[in-house]
């Protein structure tokens, strides 16, 4: 009788071999999904662009490039004391994922202080854009961007400076990758998107926008500044630390504050730490 309570040997097989077909159904329906959505989860573009009368300053140019897919908007802010008779640097700034060019005039005034014009181009799709956004038509809008900005007079086109935050840390990688520059900042940014959605067991090899920025930071000879938050949920800091380690320039450096990824503040310490690092890389004098 003791016998017949255990599963036969054929029956255990049988059982395990349904629930690895179980198992294996539920995945790929997961990779599926994953495949169908990953962009509107890394692109996430339900912020709508705020009447550009009210937002826009005195000192602030909008201007837009012509994509494919239509118009693609940027401002650009002069900074204090730069003219077509003494041109100064610019930082190419592009921001996260979750935000827009409306968000961030103020946080940058910092870089305006220090005599430093600012390009916030927009993602196509974000705002007033027209457009999907995509890691390719991102790059490739940022890069004319690029273009036309260091033919301005007031632009010193050997000061380029590339500054990128979270999901931006990639544009600006794949920017530093494409076109002659500075330095390279890089804030509460992802080592890789591959690197991300490891955790949520999506393979490598179907992600379709990856902003490999480690793979850029490798082969990147300028000065790399690294700012990331100590308690990051968002972008753990093991991705800091990561690019931190591919740089290859005796100037980089790596900073952690003692904040999460949304709370990275544009304050003082932020800004003597850039301005710092700035005069090292040779792009303020």
């Amino acid at each position: 009788m003791a016998n017949l309570d255990r599963p036969a040997p054929a029956r255990a097989k049988r059982l395990l071999k349904r629930t690895m077909i179980y198992l294996l159904g539920i995945y790929l329906v997961w990779l599926l999904i994953g495949c169908s959505i990953q962009r509107s989860i890394l692109f996430p573009r339900s912020l709508v662009g705020g009447p550009i009368a009210v937002l826009v300053r005195s000192d602030t140019e909008v201007f837009y490039i012509e994509s494919p897919q239509g118009p693609v908007e940027a401002w650009f802010i002069l900074g204090d004391g730069v003219t077509a008779q003494a041109p100064g640097p610019v930082v190419i700034f592009a921001h996260g994922n979750g935000e827009l060019i409306d968000h961030w005039p103020d946080g940058l005034r910092g870089y305006k202080r220090l005599g430093i014009s600012v390009l916030l181009p927009e993602f196509r799709g974000y705002g007033r854009s027209a457009g999907d956004p995509s890691q390719r038509a991102i790059a490739q809008d940022f890069a004319q961007f690029y273009d036309d900005v260091i033919k301005r007079p007031e632009v010193d086109p050997s000061r380029v400076v590339l500054h990128g935050r979270s999901i931006g840390g990639g544009v600006a990688a794949q920017l530093a990758a494409d076109r002659p520059s500075a330095a390279l900042i890089l804030q509460s940014s992802p080592s890789s998107i591959k690197r991300m959605v490891a955790r949520f067991l999506l393979p490598w090899f179907l992600v379709r926008d990856p902003f490999d920025s480690v793979r850029v930071v490798r082969g990147y000879k300028q000065p790399v500044l690294v700012m990331h938050g100590k308690v990051d949920k968002t972008v753990p800091p093991s991705h800091g630390t990561r690019l931190a380690k591919a740089t290859t320039n005796p100037v980089s450096r790596l900073i952690f504050y003692d904040v999460d990824h949304n709370t990275l503040p544009p304050s003082e310490p932020y800004w003597r730490d850039i301005k710092q690092f700035l005069k090292d890389a040779g792009v303020l004098k």
